[in-house]
């Protein structure tokens, strides 16, 4: 059986990549691999309360901009929200922004989406697949601050290492 290495506050993110490269080696199932990397990610770094995916479905209200919200996925921790509108909340921003969000305190942003009322910090990094996004990978943790710059560096390394191994459907 594979175990991820300890839960660490500076992980090695080099030697993460290489694990996930080995947990999605050979399967490329996009419920499987949101799995397994959201439970990789959750028992890999401390200080998490949620580690998971928001995919993108058909919107309640779609328009022309974004025909999409974001819908509970994969994941780690408590329930969550099952849908988000693209430009609302941390999540919404980075979808429509195409960007990765990082954020010290989420209180302190405009729009916050409060699903679990422990969560302090949080960094959402889209997933873009062909230029296109296909929903988001969101993480909280209870700690104002916790995610660094070299956080944001080495999770979106990981993030690229689940697309490349993994087939999504055309939206």
């Amino acid at each position: 059986m594979f175990e991820t290495s300890a839960a660490s506050e500076k992980p090695d993110y080099a030697f993460l990549v290489k694990q996930i490269r080995s947990i999605l080696e050979g399967e490329r199932n996009l419920s499987t691999n949101a799995s397994q990397f959201s439970a990789f990610i959750y028992h890999s770094l401390t200080g998490l309360n949620w580690a998971g995916f928001y995919l993108c479905a058909a919107a309640k209200n779609p328009t022309a901009e974004f025909p999409h919200d974001l819908l509970v996925g994969p994941f780690q921790g408590k329930v969550a929200c099952a849908r988000i509108p693209f430009k609302r909340g941390v999540c919404g921003t980075a979808a429509a922004e195409k960007r990765t969000v990082l954020v010290a305190d989420v209180h302190a942003f405009p729009g916050h989406i409060a699903c679990d009322s422990a969560s302090n910090s949080e960094i959402v990094i889209p997933v873009i697949v062909n230029g296109q996004v296909a929903g988001v990978f969101d993480i909280d943790s209870p700690h104002l601050n916790r995610f660094s710059a070299e956080d944001q560096q080495g999770l979106e390394a990981l993030l690229a290492e689940f697309i490349n191994a993994t087939d999504f459907p055309t939206l």
